[in-house]
């Protein structure tokens, strides 16, 4: 049985657009973070917007000067993993299968038995990531919703090994973040994303087939009670992001036509118009 993993220190693997969301979410309760990306880059891109998002807090009244400065303070940044020795790591990098179990073998050979190991994948089942690495028992799923600092739901997926006790330590970590945690079974896709993915399919569907064009399909979602329409949400998530989600749950469903991927989506991809992150998705963004 393993010895409970008191947790105190986050390591956040990915700089993108979840990992500075939950960079962000897991500072301001009072957790240190390290928050590693191989690209300085976007590492300086990733800091600048936490300034960004926290000053935003002040403006809004949800924090005080003096409480940014020790949420800034407690985030690290590095490009070196040998940095990530911490209590609980949260995977936040590409949706595709090998980049992350060989992210996985790298940090158990860092932090061995006195971490944590979560994958915040949308659609990757976390027995397939743990098959191959010498502690199953101690890999998870922590699936954040983007934008992790608004979203409220936190999906907690346990693999065929994972012990129950890693599980109760998730949930307890999930509610002290003010998150609301539910158990997801170990599929494709959980829960959100398996019903998530024909929110998007079909829509794309009924453009390719000049059945109506993306922003009347928005205007008709939001109109019936949707925060957002399905192309604004992609533009939001991140097409490419969107898409690699699309084409896993395709592959892992063996093909299912239900989830088959939308060519226009594809060539968004190709074309590098990946949404907000690049200035123009569906839309074009100032």
């Amino acid at each position: 049985m393993q010895e409970e993993i008191q947790i105190r220190k986050i390591g956040i693997a990915g700089a993108g657009t979840m990992g500075i969301g939950i960079a962000q979410v897991c500072s301001q309760a009072a957790y240190d973070v390290v928050l590693f990306d191989l690209n300085q880059s976007v590492l300086d891109k990733a800091n600048a917007q936490l300034s960004q998002s926290f000053t935003k807090l002040v403006s809004l009244g949800k924090i005080n000067e003096e409480e940014l400065q020790q949420c800034l303070s407690r985030i690290k940044t590095t490009t070196d993993i040998n940095d990530l020795k911490v209590d609980l790591v949260v995977e936040a990098i590409i949706e595709q299968l090998e980049p992350k179990v060989n992210l996985f073998k790298k940090l158990i050979e860092i932090n061995g038995t006195a971490c944590l190991y979560a994958s915040n994948t949308s659609s990757i089942p976390i027995t397939k990531i743990a098959a191959s690495l010498s502690l199953p028992h101690l890999v998870l799923g922590i699936h954040f919703f983007n934008p992790a600092q608004i979203m409220k739901l936190v999906e907690i997926i346990k693999g065929a090994k994972t012990e129950a006790s890693v599980i109760e330590v998730a949930q307890k970590f999930v509610a002290s973040l003010k998150k609301t945690g539910v158990l997801a079974a170990d599929a494709p896709g959980f829960i959100v994303n398996r019903v998530a993915r024909l929110f998007y399919v079909e829509s794309l569907k009924l453009v390719e087939e000049g059945v109506s064009d993306f922003e009347t399909i928005d205007k008709i979602m939001a109109s019936s009670g949707f925060k957002m329409g399905p192309f604004s949400l992609m533009d939001l998530i991140g097409v490419d992001t969107n898409y690699s989600v699309t084409e896993s749950q395709y592959q892992l469903f063996n093909h299912e036509p239900r989830f088959r991927p939308s060519r226009i989506q594809k060539q968004k991809v190709d074309a590098g118009l990946h949404g907000r992150k690049t200035k123009e998705g569906f839309y074009k963004y100032e």
